[in-house]
């Protein structure tokens, strides 16, 4: 038996669903946002089958970025997608309020969704991480959670989740664990949900416990075998997807290390695709771990991904 396709792709109805890229930013040598670079990135992953994007998160150096850059960032999507609800920015912040203000932002620029990390400078409780959420969603556009307790230290468990939605607040999560069991205990508790795939390398075991889509990182390399790969997984196409799956592995981990950023520029500098520098703290990639992410990259393409 397979699963509905319909219910994994995306609908202006849940943006949230679907291929979301979470896009890397374009910089130039001397570190400035090339916002052109950025829209043409944009649009260049939506025409090769992906379905929205997720900018200013992780990928996207959000950490780096000033608010002006922030906020351009967000209006530079928009325009390029075409359609705001295509477009999930990242809201996390180290106070509520700030993370409502950048919801209000998104809102205000006509994005579907945005996604929302737990207190990330603070080891909140379960009453201050359910107030938090409780303040951004006040900001009137969908929430998705961002479970990545290995970052925050703050762990969206199935419990936790299952109280976020019922209070109204979030309408999906973005599962980060790798631990696949929480998508059974999930589906259980808060069925009306929606499951995310968080880590690229986890892709197939999520979409197979019923994940209805990807927030991405390595699409923005190779977006076409990516799109192929999710939805020959999420449709049950196993004798399709694992193949595909065996293949992109190796390169797909790299998502789930702690220099996927690099790692992912890298990948795209590689194929054509300008990845370019990254803003301090991090650095170009050297020694084992470059040669790492080369080989993973330069097996996709002898393997024919694009």
């Amino acid at each position: 038996m397979t699963a509905n396709v319909n219910a994994n792709t995306w609908s202006s109805t849940r943006p949230w669903r679907g291929i979301m890229v979470a896009t890397t930013l374009p910089l130039r040598d001397d570190l400035s946002v090339d916002h052109d670079a950025y829209a043409e990135h944009v649009r260049w992953l939506i025409d090769n089958g992906c379905d929205g994007v997720v900018p200013n998160g992780s990928l996207g150096e959000y950490q780096t970025l000033t608010d002006e850059e922030r906020a351009r960032v967000v209006r530079t999507a928009v325009e390029a997608a075409g359609d705001g609800a295509r477009v999930m920015p990242g809201v996390a912040a180290y106070g509520s309020g700030e993370a409502r203000r950048w919801a209000e932002q998104a809102a205000d620029a006509g994005c579907g969704s945005v996604l929302l990390l737990p207190p990330n400078a603070y080891r909140a409780d379960e009453p201050a991480v359910r107030a938090h959420y409780a303040e951004v969603a006040r900001a009137g556009v969908p929430v998705v959670a961002y479970n990545n307790p290995i970052d925050t230290k703050v762990d969206l468990t199935p419990a936790l989740l299952a109280r976020l939605h019922q209070d109204g607040s979030v309408v999906a999560v973005k599962e980060f664990t790798g631990d696949v069991r929480r998508a059974y205990e999930l589906a259980e508790l808060a069925p009306e949900l929606d499951l995310l795939i968080g880590a690229d390398d986890v892709l197939l075991e999520l979409a197979v416990a019923g994940a209805v889509g990807w927030i991405a990182g390595y699409p923005n390399a190779f977006p076409a075998s990516c799109a192929d790969l999710y939805h020959s997984a999420v449709s049950g196409d196993l004798d399709t997807a694992l193949p595909l799956y065996k293949s992109l592995h190796s390169l797909l981990r790299w998502d789930s290390k702690t220099e996927f950023v690099q790692s992912i520029k890298l990948s795209m500098d590689i194929v054509g695709r300008r990845g370019g520098p990254t803003r301090p703290p991090r650095f170009p990639l050297t020694g084992e771990i470059e040669e790492g992410v080369r080989a993973a990259t330069e097996k996709a393409v002898a393997d024919g991904h694009r």
